[in-house]
């Protein structure tokens, strides 16, 4: 199905509160009808092609840090949403791993999510989702969706009413709460808070965003801290030995699930405490009690910020999963932009790798004129700029500003690219550098301590997957290079009769396949060869070769074609190969308006009569080739019609997945029947390019033969 419809200007730079209460009335009300605990409602930007989160309700920002920006294309509830028209329910953390890996590595907690599209006629406005804790196999009732469909299509009206004013809708800046922030300054919150005064265990409260709401004087006691310095910050900010993604995880845990979780930290020097956390929607209640001491010496305290945060994990998970289906350069360039690009804010992507001691282009995104790349393509390492250097040295560099670029480098090397910030990252595998990643940013970029460290870790699994892809890549041009040196470069001009052939290889994997096909001129008229052997690798292919230049010479010799295929049989068997091949062999009488086969284990070919009529031919034949010395292959005599078409092909035509063969056979004969034939080669053309070519796992083989009037 094809993407939305691009969004109408409802985005806007200007400031206001005018949408605030809208977008997060909205949210809050889909939640509160559901029961949802937690959500988030994304918008489209002009461009149309990511969904930017606007709002979200009862979860921290760090949870859903890394799907702020959501590309429209990805894979990922909210973007199929979209681009389906559809609500998508997923019931748990089952059907998400299932479904969508990424996001369940990343969050791999009890929980169910729904996601809708925000939509008004054909305009697409944007998505919601929502979700809660545990499984819900039975999904949403009829008036639970209904109550989310109807709040979806009435906020898409007023946004296309908005637009139409020319009123701003997205918020100045960024993510909004659709949760009222802070406490209630109530007598009966200062009661409770005199009551947990005089427990002697640490009592504290955290908000969705884990800031420190409460906490009591013993909380303080517990972690050596004041409890005063402990209010309005996040917790394992605030006390050093807590910044451990071990002790965030738990914390995630509880919001996501809503279930209680615990765990013990150690407080240095040996000082053991065990937190109990209680979810709400609203936030989370710790319970502190001391667990013990610890036997042994004491452990050096973490420093803060020490550890990574959870945005830090979150995209590190989120891209190492994505980078698990890179196969190729291209799908690791692809990914890289898709994931980093729309989450840290950067407009600009450029890798780099080094060739004989120069760089070398492997790819770009964001950039309209390639020129501006080209022009790095081919430089000598030891230039002086920073792309060189940070593959040359290992060292990351980052350039908050052009001016921090010109200090360091020359100007007539820092050629205006169009950025204004970049991030040059080394790309280190194996402990040799094997690219550089380049990040360009529109405006100037503060690269804070954190985004360095995130960047630069990121730059790690980039290039695993890099070196990965271009030995990849590396076979597969070696591969598809032996394979096209065993076919024909070229069919030979006969009179009277016109030909045209393809080969495809299978749509995934490098392996070498075993189709082949040739068309050899016999005494002014021809004989001509299809077949497949068995696997797909390099002994598979050389035998394929084999066989094409045993058919060859017993046609030179004169043989017809029962004892072309037999002789064929026992050379297979002869060399001892443990492969089998199945081939259809044919003579063209052109005078006698005949053909004459011999059938090896292979799929029937299809004719097609000059009034467009198609028909399978029901060939006699024998078993493959390789499995009796003894076999007999009768042979089939055909009326063959000036302008009719004879279609010889191998079984990767008509294997689909899911599909019966002579189901597949028949879709084929119907596409045969109705498409032009002017042209063999344009027919060739609209024949391997099926409708579900996309999902061929083998490879494939064509041939085309028509008398002449």
């Amino acid at each position: 199905m094809g993407g939305p419809r691009a969004p109408r200007p409802v985005a806007s730079d200007a400031g206001g509160d005018g949408p605030r209460p809208l977008l997060s009335l909205v949210l809050a009300g889909m939640m509160e009808g559901v029961q949802a605990h937690s959500g988030a409602l994304y918008l489209l930007p002009r461009d149309g092609r990511v969904l930017e989160m606007v709002a979200k309700a009862g979860l921290p920002r760090s949870f859903s840090a890394p799907w702020e920006r959501v590309p429209v294309t990805a894979p990922m509830p909210v973007a199929d949403a979209l681009r389906e028209r559809r609500l998508i329910w997923i019931s748990g953390e089952e059907e998400m791993g299932r479904r969508y890996p990424r996001i369940a590595v990343v969050l791999p907690y009890p929980y169910c999510l729904a996601a809708l599209p925000i939509t008004h006629g054909d305009t697409a406005y944007g998505a919601v989702y929502l979700t809660w804790p545990g499984s819900h196999p039975n999904g949403l009732s009829d008036a639970e969706r209904a109550h989310l469909t109807t709040a979806c299509e009435r906020l898409a009206l007023r946004l296309e009413r908005a637009a139409e004013a020319g009123q701003p809708v997205l918020p100045d800046p960024g993510v909004i709460e659709a949760e009222s922030m802070g406490l209630a300054r109530t007598s009966s919150a200062i009661e409770a808070a005199r009551m947990l005064a005089r427990i002697p265990e640490g009592m504290c409260a955290l908000d969705v965003e884990g800031r420190v709401t409460y906490a009591s004087p013993a909380t303080g006691d517990l972690l050596g801290l004041p409890a005063t310095r402990l209010t309005g910050k996040q917790l394992w900010r605030a006390v050093g030995w807590l910044n451990d993604p071990v002790y965030e995880d738990r914390y995630r845990a509880a919001m996501l699930s809503q279930q209680p979780a615990s765990f013990i930290a150690l407080r240095p020097p040996r000082s053991w405490l065990a937190f109990r956390l209680y979810p709400s929607r609203n936030g989370i209640s710790v319970h502190i009690v001391p667990a013990g001491t610890a036997a042994g010496g004491a452990l050096p305290d973490t420093p803060p910020g020490r550890s990574g945060g959870l945005v830090t994990i979150s995209h590190i998970l989120s891209l190492a999963s994505a980078l698990t289906k890179a196969v190729g350069v291209s799908d690791v360039i692809e990914t890289v932009a898709d994931e980093i690009m729309p989450t840290l804010g950067s407009e600009a992507l450029v890798m780099l790798a080094a060739e004989n001691n120069r760089l070398r282009v492997l790819g770009q995104r964001g950039y309209r004129d390639p020129r501006i790349v080209d022009r790095w393509d081919g430089t000598p390492m030891t230039a002086r700029i920073p792309g060189a250097q940070a593959l040359a040295t290992g060292v990351p560099s980052f350039f908050e500003s052009r001016l921090e670029l010109e200090r360091v480098y020359p100007i007539r090397f820092a050629t205006p690219d169009g950025m204004a910030a970049w991030a040059y990252l080394p790309l280190i595998a194996s402990g040799r550098p094997v690219g550089a990643c380049v990040l360009g940013y529109a405006r100037e970029h503060r690269f804070s301590t954190d985004e360095r460290a995130v960047l630069t870790s990121l730059g790690g699994l980039i290039a695993q997957a890099l070196e990965r892809a271009r030995l990849y890549d590396a076979k597969l041009r070696l591969a598809h290079g032996l394979q096209s040196s065993l076919l024909p470069r070229s069919l030979p001009a006969l009179p009277g009769l016109e030909a045209a052939a393809r080969y495809l290889p299978g749509s995934h994997g490098m392996d070498i396949g075993g189709d082949f096909y040739d068309l050899i001129p016999v005494n002014g008229t021809a004989a001509a060869v299809i077949g497949d052997v068995q696997g797909h690798n390099a002994t598979a292919a050389g035998l394929m070769g084999q066989i094409r230049t045993a058919v060859r010479a017993y046609t030179a010799v004169g043989q017809p074609p029962r004892q072309v295929v037999e002789s064929t049989n026992r050379l297979l068997i002869d060399l001892g190969a443990d492969l089998l091949a199945s081939c259809t062999y044919l003579h063209l009488d052109l005078p006698g308006r005949r053909a004459v086969f011999a059938r090896a284990g292979h799929p029937q070919p299809l004719l097609r009569e000059p009034d467009g009529r198609v028909r399978v031919l029901e060939l006699a034949g024998g078993p493959l080739l390789g499995v009796d010395r003894k076999a007999v292959y009768p042979i089939t005599e055909v009326p063959l019609n000036p302008g009719s078409i004879l279609v010889l092909y191998t079984d990767g035509l008509i294997e689909v997945p899911g599909v019966d063969l002579d189901e597949s056979l028949g879709t084929l004969a119907g596409r045969l029947g109705r498409l032009p034939a002017d042209s063999l080669e344009s027919l060739a053309d609209a024949l391997i390019d099926q409708p579900c070519a996309d999902r061929r796992g083998d490879d494939t083989a064509l041939l085309l033969l028509r008398p002449e009037q």
